[in-house]
């Protein structure tokens, strides 16, 4: 399961009246170790400045993994995400995680992270099984 949904929201969303804040706060709850590596990394976009912020340590576990891979690849957690943070995020192999400001100053930045190039040359054996 990728978020642990309460009966309230899952009755709101049967209704149809889903609240993405309240969505946003299940997210929050659900994948504590990806929302804290996506917050964190906003976090550091705006003390560091530059064109993008990005983590390169692997999870301590599978359990963590699974969280980055579920909020990642779901299109409606990754949307409400970078609506929340006010980012673009990209995801290369399975932990490295990197926020954009939304900004077409560094759409390029953005367009070369996330190119087959790119994805390439950030492989290495030990991502293999990752």
């Amino acid at each position: 399961m990728s978020l642990d949904v309460s009966p309230a929201l899952l009755e709101k969303a049967e209704r149809g009246e889903v609240d993405e804040q309240e969505f946003v706060d299940c997210v929050r709850t659900s994948l504590p170790y990806a929302w804290e590596m996506i917050s964190s990394l906003v976090v550091q976009l705006k003390v560091d400045g530059g064109e993008f912020a990005d983590n390169q340590v692997p999870p301590p576990s599978e359990k963590e993994r699974g969280q980055l891979l579920r909020a990642l690849a779901s299109d409606a957690i990754r949307g409400a995400l970078q609506r929340h943070f006010g980012v673009r995020l990209a995801f290369q192999n399975c932990h490295r995680v990197a926020v954009f400001p939304v900004d077409p100053a560094v759409d390029e930045g953005y367009r070369t992270f996330t190119s087959v190039r790119s994805q390439l040359l950030n492989q290495s054996p030990e991502l293999r099984d990752c």
